[in-house]
C-alpha cells in the first residue's frame, strides 16, 4: 500500500468515528455546561494517550506475520460490520444513521438530567457524557491508525491521517456549532467497509501464509470488487424490499 492510499484509508476511517465524538461533545458543551464538556474532552485524550503508548510498543514487538493475521481478522470483522450496516441502510432496511436526530436525543438528554458539582467540574453529567464520547470513538480511531500503520510500518503517516481527520471534523464543528448532518456519514461507512474488509482479507491471508498474485497489486482488484458486490446486494436487497411491501423511502445516498 502506498503512502497516500495508507493517508486517505486512516483519514475517511477516523472521520467517521470523530462526527460522531463532536456530536456529542456539542450537545454536551452546548446545551449543559462548556467548560464541563470541556474537561470530558480532556480527560478522556489523557486515557487514549496512555492506551495509545502501551498499545503502540506492543504491536511493534509483534513478528508481523501473526500481526497481519490477527490485524486481518480484527479488520475483516469491523469491516463487514461497517459494510453490512451501510448496504442496509442504503437499501432501506435500516434507518440511515442521523446525525442531527442523535444530536437532538442527546440535547434532550442531557436537558432532563440534573446538574451535579464534583470538584472542580462545575456539570459531572457534561463532563461525563463528552468523556464517554471522547473515549469510546476514540479507541476506535486509535485502533484503525495503530493497526493500519504497524502493518504498513509507518504508524507516524497513519497517526497523522488520523489527527487530521479529528482536527479537520472538529473544526468544522466549532465552526457550524451544530451537528455535521451534511457529512455523507453512509457513504463514508459504505467507502470506509469496503476499504477494511479489502485490507482485512489481504493482510488476514498473508498472515496465514498466503500469496497475492502481484503482491500489493492485488488490492486494486480486491477494492473495487468488495465495492461492486456491496453495491449490488445494496440494489438487490432495495428491489425485494420494494416488491414486498411497496416504494419504500428514497434511500439512495451510496448508489446515487
Amino acid at each position: 500500500m502506498s503512502g497516500g492510499a495508507l493517508f486517505v484509508a486512516v483519514f475517511l476511517a477516523c472521520a467517521v468515528e470523530a462526527v460522531e465524538a463532536t456530536t456529542i461533545v456539542l450537545a454536551a458543551g452546548t446545551t449543559r455546561n462548556w467548560r464541563s464538556a470541556l474537561f470530558g474532552v480532556g480527560a478522556g485524550l489523557g486515557v487514549l494517550a496512555v492506551i495509545v503508548a502501551a498499545l503502540g510498543p506492543a504491536l511493534s514487538a509483534v513478528p508481523l506475520r501473526s500481526l497481519r493475521l490477527v490485524v486481518g481478522g480484527l479488520l475483516l470483522v469491523f469491516g463487514l460490520q461497517w459494510l453490512r450496516k451501510a448496504i442496509l441502510r442504503a437499501s432501506g432496511h435500516k434507518a440511515l444513521h442521523d446525525e442531527a436526530q442523535i444530536y437532538l436525543d442527546e440535547v434532550a438528554a442531557a436537558r432532563e438530567a440534573s446538574t451535579e458539582r464534583r470538584g472542580a467540574v462545575p456539570d459531572w453529567y457534561a463532563f461525563t457524557l463528552s468523556f464517554k464520547g471522547v473515549v469510546l470513538e476514540g479507541l476506535e480511531v486509535a485502533f484503525i491508525a495503530l493497526t493500519f500503520g504497524s502493518n504498513q510500518h509507518d504508524i507516524p503517516l497513519a497517526a497523522l491521517a488520523a489527527v487530521t481527520a479529528v482536527l479537520v471534523i472538529v473544526a468544522a464543528g466549532a465552526a457550524v456549532r451544530a451537528p455535521l448532518a451534511r457529512v455523507p456519514e453512509n457513504t463514508m461507512k459504505f467507502v470506509v467497509g469496503v476499504m477494511l474488509t479489502s485490507f482485512g482479507a489481504f493482510w488476514g491471508a498473508e498472515g496465514a501464509g498466503a500469496r497475492w498474485p502481484g503482491n500489493d497489486a492485488a488490492l486494486l482488484a480486491m477494492v473495487p470488487s468488495f465495492a461492486l458486490f456491496g453495491l449490488a446486494l445494496t440494489a438487490w436487497l432495495r428491489r425485494t424490499g420494494d416488491s414486498k411491501s411497496g416504494p419504500s423511502p428514497a434511500v439512495t445516498e451510496v448508489v446515487s
